[in-house]
């Protein structure tokens, strides 16, 4: 067995603050990663951490972009068990991401539309939850997630457990 990373984050930027404020939620983005340093951790999300609205797959760090600059961002950290033929199909399916991130863009209008309960599917397009859902399904993970899904469903797929709460740059492994 092997394990997968959900890290749920609240920044505080605009755009964080709008989606909470709306949905109600206490954590806006959702990011996945292979390992528990976080160091291979992605999601769909700023591609520059000055500008919201310019987005795409991203490879995020505590140690630069958008982490970096919101120090004070909030997480939650879990992992949930996975089999080694589920990691590789994930790891295989970010692989394919990296190298084709040009033709991906952010589902901004999706993300729009989870506030009015409406899903609005993009070619080529995802949004941070929209993403990690796609990447679990891709690897046959099973999970109890909308179809309009949002950061905070993630608490509720089965067998996740709990490693961290507070600032993600508080986060240590040891």
């Amino acid at each position: 067995m092997r394990k997968i990373y959900i890290v749920l984050t609240y920044t505080g930027t605009i755009l964080s603050r709008v989606i909470r404020v709306v949905r109600r939620d206490e954590f806006t983005h959702v990011s996945i990663s292979l390992d528990e340093n976080l160091e291979e951790m992605y999601s769909f999300g700023r591609l520059n951490p000055y500008i919201a609205f310019i987005g795409g797959f991203v490879h995020e760090s505590c140690k630069y972009g958008t982490f970096k600059r919101f120090k004070n961002t909030k997480s939650e950290i879990f992992y949930i068990e996975v089999t080694d033929e589920q990691y590789k199909k994930i790891k295989k399916k970010i692989k394919y991401f990296k190298r084709k991130k040009g033709l991906y863009k952010f589902n901004l209008i999706g993300l729009m539309c989870v506030a009015i309960n409406r899903r609005v599917s993009l070619k080529n397009q995802f949004y941070c939850a929209e993403f990690i859902k796609y990447l679990l399904e891709s690897a046959k993970i099973r999970n109890n997630l909308p179809s309009i899904v949002s950061p905070i469903d993630f608490l509720n797929i089965d067998n996740i457990t709990m490693v961290y709460r507070g600032y993600l740059r508080n986060y240590n492994i040891n």
